[in-house]
């Protein structure tokens, strides 16, 4: 499986949105990273997720792109 991540706009905080009850919502913040700070220098990293080892990979055409 893959996926080809666009690049975001350079923001630090997302602002979403989840509904508790039908009397309220209450804001949550998705934290942001850069991908500089993921890759540092290299094109690729390796992501250990549970019991599965996925790759990010930066491509020649600044895309990022993830597999398992």
């Amino acid at each position: 499986m893959s996926a080809i991540l666009e690049p975001r706009p350079r923001l630090t905080r997302h602002l979403v949105l989840n509904t508790v009850s039908s009397h309220g919502v209450t804001p949550a913040v998705t934290p942001s990273v850069e991908s500089r700070s993921l890759l540092k220098g290299s094109n690729e990293v390796l992501i250990h997720h549970g019991n599965e080892v996925y790759r990010l990979r930066h491509t020649r055409n600044d895309k990022l792109i993830l597999t398992k």
